[in-house]
């Protein structure tokens, strides 16, 4: 029986220092790329093994499997055929609000050896340097775009955060995250914490966590989210998060 390798992607594209140098190794391992977005996954190979003939291995996309039962028919027999397959996501962790964990749970099915690795996970970064609970806390993925369904979906997870003391972690389309902000602000409790912590790992990153009441004062900021090294002043207004990738930490 084959061996699946579950192998992380870069969070911002070019910015190869958070992943280890062992994924290489796994690459090189591998017979068969099921991929999130082909184009994308060949640069990302190139950039962390450059002597990769990219030509001479098979890719498949899995960003549709429910549709396209060739697929899942193609990694079971490569699994079967004791071939070394691969799995890559477009950002981040194959499986972890990404797609991935249908195959995972094919590649069980047949019996495989399932061997996921180390990698940057926005989840995780951003749970890391939210400085709230990292024992108990959910990723709930995205939230309603509609108004009503929106607030209603906050309060209710203000309500779950402080009933069980849960760092509750969401995340929005990149161009309606300042929409998002906006609710946040006029839905949450004053004393609840907010982090929003966007463009993890890239020159760019911008973490910062306050009560709600401490956000409200904030002006509107005139430009992208920066990195408050970068920009001194960064933390003197809201960040503009249109299109900057972000997660919402929120705990009661």
């Amino acid at each position: 029986m084959g061996t699946l390798y579950l192998i992380p992607c870069w969070l911002e594209e070019h910015i190869t220092a958070p992943l280890p140098a062992y994924l290489r190794d796994a690459v090189k391992a591998c017979h068969i790329f099921f991929v999130e977005n082909e184009r994308s996954a060949r640069r990302y190979l190139k950039a962390i093994w450059p002597e990769m003939v990219i030509d001479n291995y098979q890719w498949h996309p899995i960003h549709k499997l429910e549709e396209t039962p060739e697929v899942t028919d193609a990694f079971r027999t490569a699994l079967t055929h004791n071939s070394t397959v691969g799995i890559i996501s477009e950002a981040g962790c194959p499986g972890i609000a990404d797609p991935g964990q249908i195959l995972t749970e094919l590649a069980h099915q047949c019996g495989a050896a399932v061997r996921p690795l180390v990698g940057p996970s926005s989840i995780l970064l951003a749970l890391m340097a939210s400085g709230l609970n990292g024992q108990q806390f959910r990723f709930v993925g995205y939230l309603p775009v509609d108004n009503a369904a929106r607030t209603k979906a906050l309060k209710d997870l203000e309500t779950d955060s402080q009933r069980h003391h849960c760092t509750q972690l969401f995340i929005e389309t990149p161009y309606r995250n300042n929409q998002m902000l906006a609710a946040i602000l006029q839905t949450c409790r004053p004393a609840t914490r907010l982090c929003i912590a966007a463009n993890l790992t890239s020159p760019n990153e911008y973490i910062r966590t306050l009560p709600i009441s401490e956000w409200r004062k904030l002006p509107p900021a005139t430009q992208p989210a920066q990195l408050a090294a970068a920009k001194s002043d960064a933390h003197s207004a809201l960040p503009d998060l249109h299109k900057q990738p972000t997660i919402f930490c929120l705990l009661a």
